[in-house]
């Protein structure tokens, strides 16, 4: 009898390869490497499966997640995995015509106000179908700040708390515990504001150590009552509320409250719930509270209709440039909201574009930090409604350019300064790297952003970089410092966005370099001997990254001549050479 023909395409059943590279019969394997084997097999054979899943004939059912999307999914393989899944069919299954196509929507399993995109869902299907966590795609899970390290920011956050909700929702227990663990990392290295939505889920999905530490970093924080108590469940506002009164020094520390102040300034925040602004002028007249007290502007921006906005914006009675007890001013409340009409509203009114939070935040930062590449780069349709995000910063970075006060550096503040010099130290890091590891296109965009070299990086340890950054001559104001330090953030800034926007790749290598423990990557001639041949390894290795990354780079379509000449590993070591006969010099 012939053998039967296999598919060249697929790995054969009657051989391995190992991890020495041979190829072994499987009779030659041991039982416990065998049902290796064939489960690895098992589980990419599904992969595929799931991957043909966008043409109907290969499913037998759809489910329905935000923005509409429908995913096509395989009945059989989701009840095996999952009870809620099988207990879903088996109940719809008695009721559904004969022959129809059943549809589920996805936000019927999820707790009221959660959601859940296409790109979680995917990824939460690829573990189901196949036993193995794909990454998140970067599109979904990554900001456009261009100076974010996209650790902690709100895209990422928002991506794992999508993907717990599906774990906890469709009971996988063991996703429930991977992703407990990772939004526990996120608390203490994200905004403050960052930490609700973590809050949320783990209210809603039980998670009591997540709840616990989320709730203590809350506590600590100056997030203010009213956001608390607009945003979360009422019970864990209790508890925030309780944890901060245990804190030592807290009722010594807490301003006195005026009740009859307290009282007017809710009746102020109720009308305008209530979309009231007549109610609201009322109020004014019969009290001493003002809408600067109440921070009504404030309130307005973030929680009610721009129509509301504007009227309130119309009584001319709010300062629009007021900085709340938190350093916010109404405009970056708006941008954490990224409503267009709210942020219209403002800015028509005289609201300033330049004013910047006690981190050293403007407007455009703070929108640009909250908002997914996915929905800022996608590809615009004609006669299909843009993202609102991308209008945001779009209506505010046109704000920035138009504005004669745009560079100018209002805040004078220790923090500020203290951040300022945190981002500088940063950026001179990556662009440091960026002109050890391609030279050429390096300088090209130093130049384009006016940025001068920092002749001292390669030469000094990060602590001691920091502390030369810190030097301060004792006859400049902290307003000239301040002012300083921006423009040279501003320089650098530039020239990392000139750097995404031409060698997008070979800016994601950095970005996973900056990630890591890049500045020690610098120091080749310290620690052991096995250790500096360790360092040595790594560094050919993130060339080769590099090499490879430029190579698509140039490969791009509508890649700028200014970039002909590479950043291969010749040219490398021409600009290395050099640079010793000029030290030697």
């Amino acid at each position: 009898m012939a053998a039967a023909a296999t598919n060249p395409a697929e790995p054969s059943t009657s051989s391995s390869c190992l991890s020495n590279g041979t190829s072994t019969p499987a009779e030659n394997l041991s039982p416990t490497n065998l049902e290796i084997v064939s489960l690895s097999k098992l589980s990419s054979h599904l992969e595929r499966l799931l991957l043909d899943a966008a043409d109907p004939g290969f499913t037998d059912a759809d489910v329905s997640v935000h923005g509409g999307a429908h995913v096509g999914v395989h009945r059989c393989i989701l009840a095996a995995r999952s009870r809620v899944f099988r207990d879903l069919f088996s109940a719809s299954a008695a009721g559904a015509p004969s022959g129809s196509r059943p549809r589920y929507a996805a936000a019927e399993l999820l707790p009221p106000g959660a959601r859940l995109g296409k790109e979680a869902f995917m990824v939460f299907l690829g573990y189901v179908y196949t036993g193995k966590l794909r990454p998140a795609p970067p599109e979904a899970a990554t900001c456009v700040d261009p100076v974010c390290a996209h650790d902690a920011c709100r895209p990422a956050i928002a991506f794992a708390v999508e993907m717990m909700y599906a774990a906890h929702a469709f009971d996988v227990p063991e996703l429930v515990s991977l992703f407990q663990r990772r939004l526990l990392n996120f608390v203490d290295k994200t905004l403050v504001e960052d930490v609700i939505p973590i809050v949320v889920v783990a209210f809603h999905a039980k998670l009591h150590q997540l709840l616990d530490h989320c709730i203590q970093r809350i506590a600590r924080s100056d997030l203010d009552n009213v956001s608390l108590e607009k945003e979360l469940p009422c019970e864990v506002v209790v508890e925030i509320k309780s944890t901060r009164r245990k804190f030592p020094g807290a009722s010594c520390d807490a301003p006195a409250v005026d009740p009859i102040r307290e009282k007017g300034i809710r009746r102020i925040h109720g009308a305008l719930d209530s979309d009231d602004v007549e109610l609201v002028k009322l109020l004014l007249t019969e009290s001493d509270v003002t809408l600067d007290h109440a921070a009504a502007l404030h309130y307005a921006a973030a929680y009610c209709d721009s129509k509301i906005v504007a009227e309130v914006l119309e009584l001319g009675l709010a300062d629009i440039n007021l900085k709340n007890e938190r350093g916010y001013t109404p405009l970056h409340v708006a941008a954490m909201r990224r409503e267009p009409a709210v942020i219209v509203s403002l800015l028509d009114k005289g609201a300033s574009v330049s004013e910047t939070t006690a981190d050293g935040q403007d407007a455009v930062s703070i929108c640009r930090r909250l908002t997914r590449a996915k929905d800022y780069y996608a590809k615009i349709i004609q006669g299909q409604e843009s993202s609102k995000d991308r209008i945001c910063i779009d209506i505010l970075e046109r704000e920035m350019n138009r504005s004669p006060m745009a560079c100018e550096d209002s805040v004078t503040s220790v923090v500020l300064a203290d951040n300022l010099q945190a981002k500088l130290l940063y950026l001179e890091n990556r662009v440091g790297f960026a002109r050890l590891l391609f030279p050429a296109e390096a300088k090209v965009a130093m130049e384009i952003a006016h940025a001068e070299p920092y002749s001292e990086f390669a030469n000094r340890n990060a602590a001691r970089s920091s502390a030369n950054l810190r030097e301060v001559d004792l006859n400049e104001t902290p307003s000239v410092q301040n002012k300083r330090l921006r423009t040279r953030v501003d320089a650098l800034t530039r020239t990392v966005e000139l750097g995404r926007r031409y060698f997008p790749h070979c800016s994601q290598v950095l970005d996973r370099l900056m990630s890591d423990d890049a500045p020690d990557l610098f120091h080749l001639q310290k620690g052991t001997p096995d250790e500096q041949k360790i360092k040595r390894m790594r560094f050919c290795e993130l060339k080769e990254d590099v090499r490879k990354a430029f190579s698509k780079d140039k490969a791009a379509p509508g890649h700028p001549s200014f970039c002909s000449s590479s950043s291969s590993s010749s040219s490398q070591k021409g600009d290395a050479k050099q640079h010793r006969a000029a030290t030697r010099k």
